[in-house]
């Protein structure tokens, strides 16, 4: 299955993910924000998510599958104010994404072709299988 990948998760969140409760995410990073820019919410759509940073990922990765629930890229204005007399003013984009555990998975391939593009895996589902 090819699907979008989210690269330098934070294991924390990952393993609150695995519990099965629907999360929202908020990602700040450059390369995140521009995958979730090329992809739309829906009933099929399926995001890989793993802690290894985007220039490590390689296949036999481990990382999960999500459902993409929900998904909003904003932009955000802040204002700094240091002693009263000098202010500095940046903007900040980010991407608001819910998503609910789907399912273990494996990396079989990635597609990146630079910081601008949207990065994307090819991923095996893992099964897990237990004695009764």
């Amino acid at each position: 299955m090819k699907c979008a990948a989210l690269t330098g998760i934070s294991p924390e969140v990952i393993r609150d993910l695995r519990t099965g409760k629907p999360r929202t995410i908020e990602l700040q990073s450059a390369h995140n924000i521009v995958t979730m820019a090329g992809v739309e919410p829906g009933p099929e759509v399926h995001l890989f998510m793993t802690s290894i940073d985007i220039e490590d990922l390689g296949p036999g990765d481990a990382g999960i599958c999500v459902d993409l629930l929900s998904s909003v890229i904003s932009m955000k204005r802040i204002v700094e104010y240091s002693q009263g007399l000098y202010y500095e003013e940046r903007e900040r984009m980010s991407a608001r994404v819910q998503v609910k555990y789907c399912s273990s998975s494996t990396v079989k391939e990635v597609f990146h072709e630079s910081l601008c593009a949207p990065t994307q895996v090819e991923v095996l589902k893992s099964s897990c299988y237990h004695a009764g």
